[in-house]
């Protein structure tokens, strides 16, 4: 379970960004972009890796939208070119309509405020990103100024403002291509955790029909665009199960999408188990097979879990040809009490993005621009700078990897071995890079092991790490690094992401390994190109 104030409470309250311009004076970035049309697993391999704007556009201060209010700074350009070169391929941007609305019956979004989500969405658009925007504040019940409530009884109200706040959003987007996709809602529910209630959820696919209709009937490339579409919360169980998901009709799309193809998606989120992901106490900290303090594991929602709740969304939606974008995920930094649960942040984050690669959905990181305890930041969105790589370079090797069934054995809780100083090979070309090994997780038969990769005096483009298992080891599967096996000399080599490094800067690579015996630490050698 999780709520818009779990994600946004560390953010400090400011006041309103006064935002001006005017559509005329705004340059389109799609004014002749054409759907290609790709069809529902083209799209997702398309998308790759995904990351969230959060706690952005969706921010407000006594109901009023401010891409500032909860503490984070202006998005730039600059920024958000950073976040694509760290290997991102999607951005997804909540948006808050709130007091932007004007009154009955035309609903007029005010101008600024208009321009300035456009705005953004170019900034990524424009870059060749995937961009999703979609109603994200409206119908949460602790938000000033919400009206987006399922279980309200004033319904044609709600439905006549809601038609009327999406057909000015889609006919401003109607020229874009099929890299960006629209998204009815965000979390809509009646605000308890217990089983799905009606008639609330009935309103929930009557919102989501009313989308789908009115983005069609605006025309453009409205008619063909892929559309996302949320159940109850999304809530994987609450929206595959019997409980009361429809799926919209589809009646006005264009006629050239081919009949057995979809032109609609399932938005889902997974933060499971909460006490991991998002519970903020220093209790449960560690997650996966890797975990070395069985007092510090949810006794629930491992991989076992993840990979049952993934399937159950293919099973259900993707083998229909409905794509399933599961829009959030992620877990809150407890290094404060545990100096080791980004190791485990990341196997999560890895995991779940290869599992959802397995059965055909895309992914999106939640990112509320938070850095230190509880935060889910990725980035510091003030300097631009990474702030969590170990994360990073774990959803970038699963969007390239396949998943394996990892171990189900407990792993014991004795120390891993020590490290052992890093070793160095005379350079050749002036450049130079040092590496050192971490066994971080071990079990019955199997490891997981850790190495970081430092650059010398000078910046490198590229580097290749070597060393020989002395006691029988093997590498099974590798992130973060090309890593080949000759007996029992490996070889890892950078990839296209983490290969460029400044002077005394680092990055790290992964890997599982089978083991019998002794797991001893080898020593590793590292040259610089």
């Amino acid at each position: 379970m999780k709520s818009t104030f779990r994600k946004v409470q560390f953010a400090l309250l400011s006041g309103v960004l006064a935002l001006a311009g005017s559509a005329a004076a705004m340059t389109s970035s799609a004014s002749a972009d054409n759907i290609a049309q790709l069809n529902a697993t083209q799209l997702v391999a398309d998308m790759g890796a995904g990351w969230n704007l959060g706690n952005a556009l969706e921010a407000n201060a006594n109901g009023i939208p401010s891409e500032t209010a909860w503490g984070n700074p202006v998005v730039t350009q600059a920024f958000i070119d950073r976040v694509k070169a760290a290997g991102f391929k999607t951005i997804r941007i909540p948006v808050s309509y709130l007091g932007n609305i004007g009154a009955a019956p035309n609903y007029t979004i005010s101008a600024a405020w208009l321009n300035r989500i456009q705005e953004i969405v170019d900034y990524a658009y424009g870059r060749g990103l995937y961009v999703l925007i979609n109603m994200h504040g409206d119908g949460y019940k602790t938000v000033t100024g919400s009206w987006l409530i399922c279980d309200s009884s004033n319904q044609t109200t709600i439905r006549e403002k809601y038609q009327k706040v999406w057909q000015q959003v889609a006919t401003r987007f109607q020229s874009y291509g099929e890299r960006l996709v629209l998204e009815s809602m965000n979390e809509e529910f009646d605000g308890q955790y217990g089983n799905p209630t009606q008639p609330c959820y009935s309103n929930i696919n009557a919102y989501n029909q009313i989308f789908v209709d009115t983005v069609r009937r605006t025309g453009g490339n409205n008619t063909s665009r892929w559309l996302l579409i949320p159940g109850w919360n999304t809530n994987i169980d609450y929206t595959v199960g019997n409980y009361g998901f429809v799926l919209p009709t589809d009646q006005y799309r264009s006629s050239s999408v081919p009949a057995n193809e979809q032109r609609l998606m399932i938005s889902v989120h997974y933060y499971d188990p909460w006490d991991f992901a998002g519970e903020e106490n220093g209790t449960i900290t560690q997650w996966g097979p890797a975990a070395t303090n069985p007092a510090r594991k949810s006794t629930w929602g491992q991989q076992d879990f993840m990979d049952t709740q993934l399937k159950k969304v293919r099973d259900t939606f993707v083998s229909r040809g409905y794509p399933v974008f599961v829009g959030e995920y992620g877990s809150v930094d407890k290094t404060s009490v545990d100096s080791t649960n980004n190791r485990y942040r990341a196997d999560y984050a890895r995991t779940l993005v290869s599992t959802a690669k397995k059965y055909g959905a895309a992914t999106a990181y939640w990112d509320n621009g938070y850095n230190g305890a509880y935060g889910f930041g990725l980035f510091n969105r003030s300097s631009g700078a990474v702030t969590q790589q170990g994360i990073i370079d774990a959803i970038m090797s699963a969007v390239g990897t396949t998943p394996t069934t990892p171990p189900t054995t407990t792993p014991p809780t004795t120390p891993p071995p020590t490290t052992p100083p890093p070793t160095t090979p005379p350079p050749s070309n002036g450049r130079s890079c040092s590496a050192s090994y971490t066994v971080t997780g071990s079990w019955q038969g199997g490891f997981q092991a850790e190495a970081r990769v430092t650059a010398g005096g000078s910046a490198i483009s590229g580097w290749t790490v070597t060393w020989t298992f002395a006691n029988g080891q093997q590498v099974t599967q590798a992130w973060s690094a090309t890593v080949t096996s000759s007996g029992s000399t490996v070889t890892a080599r950078n990839v296209s992401y983490n290969g460029s490094l400044s002077a005394g800067g680092s990055t790290t690579f992964g890997f599982l390994g089978s083991s019998s015996g002794t797991n001893g630490v080898p020593s590793l050698a590292c040259a610089a190109s």
